[in-house]
C-alpha cells in the first residue's frame, strides 16, 4: 500500500518527497500547515482550531489528494527533519503515529513514566493529566537526559519529536472552572512552553541542502480543539511561545478540486468511465464533465470536503450515478430521499393555486400574481441563481407588507396547502415574543450550560424534523436584533447551527415575513402613531411608499440594511381592501357562520336583504382594519345577539331555520336583532 493511499488517509503519512516537487506556483499543502511549519523556531506550542476533523488537499507530482489533517502535518514536520509524531489523547493515552525513529520512541514513553503507552485487558487506566506531565516533558526536551548505549562511544542527541494532543477541547468540563488537578497540568504546561528547548536536528531534511545548516527548532505540543477557547484562556495568551491558528472551512475552489477528485473515485469504484455520447466531440464531453463537476461543487456549499467525500459514499451505496451528485448532497444535508420540489405534481399545484388562491385571498390580486411568480421560481430551483455563488439559500422568500386585516397570513397558509397539501406544512412564529434579548435561543437553543441547553431550539428542530415547510415569521419588526441576525444567516447560507452545534438547513423552506411597516409612522415630537397610506390610495403609489418605508426602517431605525439585501426584490405590497372587497368578504364569513351552526346545532342561517345591507353598511364604515375589522362587527353585530337568542330559547331544535330580519345600533351601542325562527324537518 503506498503511503499515501487514500483508504488510510489519517494515520498513513505519505514520504515527504512528494511534497516538494509542485510548482512554486501552487501551494503544496494548506495555509496554516505553512504558517505552523514556517514559526517553528520561535514557537513552542500550538492551537489549532476550528475545521481540525477535515479532509485537507495536498499537491501531489499528479494532482491533488486529499488526506486527514494529522497525515498533513507529519508529512509538512518531517520535511523539517522530525523523527517520529506522537499524539495523546484522554481515553488511548500515548501513541506513535509515523516515523522513522517510532521504535525508539516508542521505548523511551514506555521507560519516562506508568502507564505511558495504551494497553489492553482487564483494569487498563490510561494516564490522566496529572500522570503526563513528565512525558510532555521528555517530549519536548528529545529525552535529552538520556543516557548513550554501551560501546556506542557517543553520546545521543535529541530527537526532533512532535506532539499533538487530540481532542483537547474535552480535557476539561469546563474551561473556567477547572479542577485542582487540570489547573495543576495546564500550569505545567504554560510553564513547558516557556522553558522548552530549541533541538538541533537528528538528521538532515529533504528540503535541507548539504552546503547549509539545518535549523534548530522546537519540538512543538500541537493541541487540537474545536473552538478557540475551548483551552483556558490564560494558557492560550500565556506565552509568547504558544501560537493559535485557525484551520478555516474549505472555500470554493478546494471544492472544486474536491469533487474533481471525487469524481475519479467514482468513476474508479463504479467502473463508469466517462465517455463522450455518440456524436459528440471531445471538448463537448470535457465541457460536460466540468458541469458535472461544478454542480457537484455548488451543491456542496457550506459543507466540509469530509462530507464531499461522505456524500460520495452515499451515491455509491445508492448506485447513482455522478451526474446526481447534487441530490445525493440533499439527502446527506436533509437525512430524506423525497423532494416535493422535483416532482411534477408540484407544478400542477402551483397552477392550480392561480385559481384557488384568489379566491382565498380576495381583493389582493397583485399580492397574489407575484407570490405565485416567486413559487414558480421555487419550483424551478432558480432562486438566487443570479448570483455567481448561490449556495443553499431558502426556495423562497417572501416579505408581505402592507395594512392588517388584508390577508397576509391567509396567503402564507394557502401558501402552504398549495405547495405542500397541508395547512401542517404552515409553521408560524409570532416575533412579538421574539422582541427581548437573548430571545434568539428560542429559535436555534440556548449555549451549552444555559437553561433548556437540552432542548433545543423550536424553529432548527421543527426543520430538521421536516424540511420541506412554509415558514411564517408574524409582525418580523417586533423581533430582537439578535433574532434578525439569525436571519441574516439563514437568507444568505440556508443554515443554522442551533446551541448543541447540529446544523439546520433551510434550502428547501419557503420563509415569509409579514409587517404592517410603512403603513403608519410615529410623530418624533408627539410620538403619535400617524398613517403614511390610507384607504383609496392607488395601488402602485401605495406600493412604492410602503416599500420605501419598510427599506428605511431596516436601514435608519434597526440597523440591518443588509437584511433587506438579502429580501431583495421579493416584498409583496397588499393594499387595503375596497368597499367591494369588503362585501365579498362579508359574503365569505356568512357563510362560514352557516357552515358552523349547521355542524354544531342542525339549524339553518338566513339573512334577509335588509340585515345583509344594514350588516354591509357597519363592515364597510371603517376599512383601516381589512378583514380583520369585518369579522369583529360581525361578531359584535350577529354573533353576539345570535348566540343570546339561541341561548335564552333553548326551544329551538334541528331543522329549523333561523332568518334575521334586521340588524340595528341602538342610541346606547347596544345592536338589536330581529330574528324570526321558521319551522323545519325534525
Amino acid at each position: 500500500m503506498s503511503t499515501y493511499d487514500t483508504r488510510n488517509t489519517a494515520d498513513a503519512p505519505a514520504p515527504p518527497d512528494r511534497l516538494t516537487k509542485a510548482p512554486p506556483a501552487e501551494r503544496r499543502v494548506p495555509l496554516f500547515v505553512e504558517e505552523l511549519t514556517g514559526t517553528l523556531s520561535v514557537h513552542a506550542q500550538y492551537v489549532l482550531y476550528g475545521n481540525i476533523r477535515d479532509l485537507h488537499l495536498v499537491r501531489h507530482p499528479g494532482g491533488y489528494r486529499h488526506h486527514g489533517l494529522v497525515t498533513v502535518l507529519w508529512n509538512a514536520l518531517r520535511a523539517q527533519g522530525y523523527q517520529a509524531l506522537v499524539r495523546y489523547d484522554q481515553i488511548d493515552g500515548f501513541s506513535v503515529v509515523a516515523g522513522p525513529e517510532q521504535d525508539l520512541v516508542r521505548h523511551l514513553l514506555a521507560e519516562s513514566g506508568p502507564a505511558a503507552l495504551p494497553r489492553t485487558g482487564r483494569g487498563h487506566r490510561p494516564p490522566q493529566l496529572q500522570d503526563v506531565v513528565p512525558q510532555f516533558t521528555d517530549l519536548v526536551e528529545g529525552w535529552a537526559q538520556r543516557k548513550a548505549a554501551p560501546g556506542s562511544g557517543r553520546e545521543p542527541e535529541p530527537l526532533r519529536v512532535a506532539l499533538i494532543v487530540d481532542h483537547a477541547a474535552r480535557l476539561t468540563s469546563d474551561p473556567s472552572r477547572l479542577t485542582d488537578a487540570e489547573r495543576d497540568f495546564f500550569v505545567a504546561c504554560l510553564k513547558l512552553a516557556d522553558s522548552a528547548p530549541l533541538v538541533k536536528p537528528g538528521q538532515v531534511a529533504a528540503l535541507t541542502s548539504a552546503d547549509r545548516e539545518p535549523p534548530e527548532l522546537f519540538n512543538p505540543v500541537i493541541w487540537l480543539t474545536d473552538g478557540e477557547r475551548d483551552l483556558p484562556n490564560w494558557l492560550v495568551s500565556g506565552s509568547d511561545r504558544i501560537r493559535t491558528i485557525a484551520v478555516p472551512e474549505p472555500d470554493a475552489d478546494e471544492r472544486r478540486r474536491m469533487a474533481r477528485l471525487l469524481e475519479r473515485e467514482h468513476a474508479e469504484k463504479t467502473g463508469r468511465v466517462r465517455r463522450p455520447e455518440p456524436g459528440t466531440t471531445v471538448p463537448a464531453a470535457r465541457a460536460a464533465g466540468a458541469d458535472h463537476v461544478e454542480a457537484f461543487a455548488r451543491a456542496a456549499t457550506g459543507l466540509n470536503l469530509r462530507a464531499m467525500r461522505e456524500s460520495v459514499n452515499l451515491a455509491l451505496a445508492r448506485q447513482m450515478p455522478f451526474t446526481a451528485m447534487p441530490d445525493a448532497v440533499r439527502v446527506y444535508r436533509l437525512g430524506v430521499e423525497k423532494n416535493p420540489w422535483r416532482r411534477e405534481e408540484i407544478r400542477k399545484r402551483i397552477s392550480a393555486g392561480e385559481r384557488e388562491i384568489p379566491a382565498r385571498v380576495l381583493g389582493q390580486d397583485a399580492a397574489v400574481s407575484m407570490t405565485l411568480a416567486i413559487l414558480k421560481r421555487a419550483a424551478l430551483g432558480l432562486s438566487g441563481a443570479q448570483a455567481s455563488s448561490p449556495g443553499h439559500r431558502p426556495r423562497g422568500t417572501l416579505f408581505f407588507a402592507g395594512p392588517t386585516g388584508t390577508g397576509k397570513t391567509e396567503l402564507a397558509k394557502a401558501v402552504a396547502s398549495v405547495l405542500f397539501d397541508s395547512d401542517e406544512a404552515y409553521l408560524r412564529f409570532d416575533m412579538s415574543e421574539f422582541s427581548a434579548p437573548h430571545s434568539a435561543d428560542r429559535l436555534v437553543g440556548a449555549p451549552p450550560g444555559y437553561v433548556g441547553f437540552e432542548a433545543g431550539g423550536e424553529l432548527t428542530t421543527a426543520v430538521r424534523a421536516n424540511p420541506f415547510r412554509v415558514i411564517l415569521f408574524d409582525e418580523i419588526d417586533k423581533a430582537d436584533k439578535g433574532v434578525l441576525d439569525k436571519f441574516l444567516q439563514v437568507l444568505e447560507d440556508g443554515r443554522l447551527t442551533d446551541g448543541q452545534g447540529v446544523t439546520t438547513y433551510f434550502s428547501e423552506c419557503v420563509l415569509i415575513f409579514t409587517s404592517n411597516l410603512g403603513v403608519q409612522r410615529t410623530d418624533p415630537v408627539t410620538e403619535e402613531r400617524q398613517w403614511i397610506v390610507e384607504p383609496g390610495t392607488p395601488y402602485r403609489e401605495l406600493a412604492q411608499r410602503v416599500k420605501r418605508n419598510v427599506k428605511h426602517h431596516f436601514e435608519a431605525v434597526v440597523g440591518r440594511p443588509e437584511l433587506m439585501n438579502r429580501i431583495g426584490g421579493n416584498v409583496v405590497v397588499f393594499g387595503f381592501i375596497t368597499e367591494e372587497t369588503a362585501g365579498r368578504i362579508l359574503d365569505l364569513q356568512i357563510g362560514n357562520i352557516r357552515r358552523q351552526l349547521a355542524a354544531e346545532h342542525r339549524l339553518h342561517l338566513e339573512i334577509a336583504p335588509e340585515a345583509r345591507a344594514q350588516l354591509a353598511t357597519y363592515c364597510t364604515r371603517d376599512l383601516w382594519n381589512g378583514g380583520r375589522g369585518i369579522g369583529m362587527i360581525l361578531e359584535t353585530h350577529l354573533l353576539n345577539p345570535l348566540a343570546c337568542e339561541l341561548f335564552d330559547r333553548p326551544g329551538t331544535g334541528p331543522g329549523e331555520t333561523l332568518r334575521v330580519r334586521a340588524v340595528r345600533e341602538a342610541e346606547d351601542g347596544q345592536v338589536e336583532i330581529d330574528i324570526e325562527t321558521l319551522p323545519g324537518e325534525r
